[in-house]
């Protein structure tokens, strides 16, 4: 799109965006099997969601599946960022195919604590989404004792068997913000309750809405780079526009529409954890062109880091 009928003056740059350590760790998990087996290289369900980066991978040879029935026996597989439930490491071992976990360590360890609480007979709550790919991997980690309780309302009318034996755990992506009403109002119902630790959330979720709510009070509009298949995309939008701002959720500079930017002269840029760097570069680059300068906004520094998963043989 042309720029030039627009007076952007100044982008604000949002710090830390783009990219969380987990995500970084799967993208380079996948290419660096790649270098290593080289093709043909299977992937369970999308490693991140985001198109720009799915492609990329695509074109370097690896090979998105739903479902482990559409992975030939032996071949290897990566297991996304977003976890699976035992059942499907049984399926990949029945098979005979050869993983490599690339699974976010923050949810493993969801997933360990999940295990810990059915040992000990208490009835879990999963504060997340339905329908949401860590969501599913960690209700199939004891099935039948975890119950998905997505709202406030559905808080409310929660039952289990034991009220005095019960704890909660989160999807990792949810921020402590988003979780605040939901977990005020189980711990209301169920005072004897085990509460999920603060670790647990994921640091990249709090980091980028904290950073997101210090944009707000900056910008006439915010441009959020991310998929609409992300929900922590999604959710920073949702921040951005409960606190009164225009906010936007753009795949790239081709969805900057001319309406965004009626009146800015102040523009916040920031990018889910799913994002890659360039994209936001790519934005930047063109109001830079049109005579914008850059701030950057930081609120965190982040210097998390997962090692790569162990490869298959």
């Amino acid at each position: 799109m042309s720029l030039g009928q627009h007076r952007v003056e100044k982008i604000i740059l949002a710090e830390p965006r783009g990219f969380c350590a987990g995500v970084d760790r799967a993208v380079e998990a996948v290419r660096g099997a790649l270098r290593t087996y080289g093709r043909p290289l299977y992937v369970r369900h999308q490693i991140v969601h985001n198109r720009f980066v799915l492609e990329a991978l695509e074109e370097e040879g690896a090979i998105f599946v739903e479902d482990l029935g559409e992975v030939p026996e032996g071949q290897r597989v990566i297991f996304s960022a977003h976890g699976v439930a035992p059942s499907e490491w049984e399926r990949a071992h029945g098979r005979g195919l050869r993983v490599i976990d690339a699974t976010c360590p923050l949810v493993t360890k969801v997933h360990l604590e999940v295990e810990r609480y059915a040992r000990e007979d208490r009835s879990v709550i999963l504060v997340g989404h339905a329908g949401h790919e860590e969501v599913k991997g960690t209700l199939g980690v004891a099935p039948g004792r975890v119950l998905l309780v997505g709202s406030v309302q559905e808080a409310e009318v929660a039952e289990v068997p034991d009220p005095e034996r019960v704890a909660a755990v989160t999807q990792t992506t949810l921020s402590v913000d988003d979780t605040r009403e939901i977990m005020e109002t189980l711990k209301r119902r169920f005072p004897a309750m085990v509460a999920p630790k603060t670790d647990d959330i994921c640091y990249a979720t709090q980091n980028r809405q904290n950073a997101v709510k210090d944009l707000v009070g900056q910008s006439d509009a915010i441009l959020v780079v991310g998929s609409k298949q992300s929900s922590n995309a999604n959710r920073l939008v949702e921040v951005a526009r409960m606190r009164g701002a225009r906010a936007f959720l753009v795949d790239s500079l081709a969805d900057v529409r001319p309406d965004m930017l009626e009146n800015v002269r102040a523009l916040g840029v920031t990018a889910s954890a799913s994002s890659p760097e360039w994209l936001v570069e790519e934005i930047i680059g063109a109001f830079a062109k049109n005579g914008a300068s850059v701030e950057l906004l930081s609120v965190a520094k982040e210097r998390v880091h997962f090692p790569l998963p162990m490869p298959a043989d």
